[in-house]
């Protein structure tokens, strides 16, 4: 069974089979309305019934094809992807592909062929040999902190990446990385987590959608959550957008109130 249930709009119907990409794109259209900036910063993760955001160290285990499917959708859209260091290493990121699908909806807003990456790191421990940096259709940006080391800073510039500070000391932070990728003209922002980069944006009051994956499977074990990290004081409220279900899984849509 495959539904998605607007919470604003009426109840749409979709026929069996793979959900349409257009249907899919415009669920997850970015709003008109945003901050002073122009940003907006949805992150897009997946969880087990019993909060286990990886099992065994990824995501993958986790998911469907219908949650890829819908993760290739929101990266469409997006103008930028924002990526932990460790979530890169963990998961073997690769650069954005053009896809096709989307190259008229892309095209129409003004955007390239293909969302840039965005890795956040303060150490810059990183292979900069990998297709990420040396191949990307669009090139990779690096977020880090203004005392980064700067043999690494070289190292990622060589590399053919960009090296955005947002940061005074050696961590970035996470105001900062958005209002720089912002001036960039990257307005449509994703963050993929990890669960630390995704506590951070949390706790610095950034984030501002958060499309879910709620996957019915139970891991137990001690994996993390999808934020891991030091919590806020009060908790932030959300309200519910959309919610697609299919074969157990719930694909959720909360933005911030």
């Amino acid at each position: 069974m495959r539904r998605l249930f607007p919470v604003t709009e009426e109840t749409l119907s979709a026929a069996d089979g793979e959900w349409e990409l257009d249907t899919l794109a415009e669920a997850y259209a970015y709003p008109e309305e945003r901050g002073a900036s122009g940003a907006w910063l949805r992150a897009n993760m997946v969880s087990s019934l019993d909060g286990a955001a990886q099992h065994e160290g990824r995501s993958q285990p986790i998911s469907s094809d219908t949650d890829m499917r819908i993760f290739g959708t929101l990266r469409a859209l997006a103008d930028v992807v924002i990526v932990g260091a460790e979530t890169v290493r963990l998961e073997g990121y690769r650069p954005a592909r053009a896809r096709e699908a989307f190259a008229e909806r892309r095209a129409a807003a003004g955007q390239g062929p293909a969302p840039a990456i965005a890795v956040v790191s303060a150490s810059l421990n990183l292979d900069f040999s990998l297709p990420l940096f040396v191949s990307p259709l669009v090139p990779t940006l690096v977020l880090t902190g203004a005392t980064a080391p700067v043999e690494r800073v070289r190292a990622a510039r060589e590399a053919g990446a960009q090296v955005l500070v947002a940061g005074d000391g050696a961590a970035v932070e996470p105001a900062r990385a958005v209002a720089a990728l912002a001036e960039r003209g990257l307005t449509r922002l994703l963050t993929e987590g990890g669960p630390r980069l995704l506590a951070q944006f949390i706790t610095a009051g950034a984030l501002d959608e958060l499309c879910l994956t709620v996957s019915p499977v139970l891991t137990a074990g001690r994996a993390q959550r999808i934020a891991d990290g030091p919590g806020v004081t009060v908790p932030e409220k959300f309200a519910l957008a959309s919610v697609l279900e299919e074969a157990g899984f719930l694909f959720t849509q909360y933005r911030r109130i």
